[in-house]
């Protein structure tokens, strides 16, 4: 995989500057978090002799989709469990994927659960001997390990960095590269209450717009006036919540203009024709694709 090299955007809004460090254009098909979740885990496929990478996600999954291409291009094979009929196969994610050569295998949303189980996994290492498994998410310790990458010297004047959080993978990874003099705040885009342990993280939980891979239109009108006004595309997931959150926090004057502020843009972007065709979205389109 290639060399990163940070690429930072500033933006002005009710005079707050915002740099977004935009890990969105690291690579045209493995961008985002998900270049540093896989970086370290198919290095160990690898080194580990294995000949084929075995992984989970939904039908829309920005990480099947970036594994299927990484696999491709580093000469292993792969599988996709994915979540849900076989069915649900018929869309731009698992297309790409597929194009890519990665091989599916569907579960019901009930047998999914067991994904993470002892019994299932040992019992898939048994009928995939040569296969290295990949968590849902690349949410490991290697893949924590990559994120501690995202930060780099180009970062380190920042004082209050933001991010989407879903499994935390990459929240975690980063908080181990921060400074003494950063604070991150991680935005949770689930249904849930997620809570730190560590104090250099606070998670927001009050932005998840009706949960996982859920919005409201007040969310979609955010994103539309977001990219309308500053030609950087946004995700519907995770990016999209992100980015509401730290405007809300402006708005409600919780951050001095004089702080350092910057949005980590964790990617994702190629799952929005998929979502959009699932929810009948019909979205204006105003990102120049030249720009991002």
């Amino acid at each position: 995989m290639l060399h990163y090299t940070p690429i930072i955007h500033t933006l002005n809004y009710r005079g707050y500057d915002i740099s977004i460090l935009r890990l969105d254009m690291i690579d045209s098909e493995i961008s985002g978090n998900k270049w540093f979740k896989l970086k370290y885990n198919l290095r160990e496929a690898k080194l580990q002799g294995k000949d084929t990478v075995i992984t989970f996600g939904g039908a829309f999954s920005n990480h099947i989709a970036a594994t299927a291409y990484a696999c491709k291009e580093t000469g292993l094979k792969c599988i996709g469990i994915i979540r849900g009929e076989a069915s649900s196969g018929d869309n731009a994610t698992l297309a790409f994927a597929k194009k890519n050569s990665m091989q599916f295998k569907f579960l019901s949303r009930e047998a999914y659960k067991q994904k993470d189980s002892p019994e299932y996994l040992n019992a898939l290492q048994q009928n995939y001997p040569s296969a290295y498994v990949i968590p849902e998410g690349g949410d490991n310790a290697l893949g924590q390990k990559g994120c501690e990458e995202i930060l780099s010297d180009a970062t380190h004047d920042y004082t209050h960095l933001f991010c989407a959080y879903g499994t935390g993978t990459t929240a975690k990874g980063i908080s181990k590269s921060l400074r003494n003099h950063q604070t991150l705040r991680a935005i949770n885009v689930l249904k849930y209450e997620a809570n730190s342990d560590l104090q250099n993280i606070e998670i927001l939980n009050e932005y998840h717009f009706g949960g996982y891979a859920k919005h409201t239109s007040e969310l979609i009108e955010f994103k539309n006036w977001f990219e309308e006004n500053f030609n950087v595309e946004l995700d519907y997931v995770y990016t999209s919540k992100a980015f509401y959150a730290l405007f809300d926090l402006i708005k409600k004057n919780k951050l001095n203009t004089s702080d350092k502020i910057l949005m980590i843009h964790t990617g994702g972007l190629q799952g929005n024709k998929g979502y959009e065709a699932r929810y009948n979205l019909n979205p204006k389109r105003h990102v120049n694709d030249a720009q991002g």
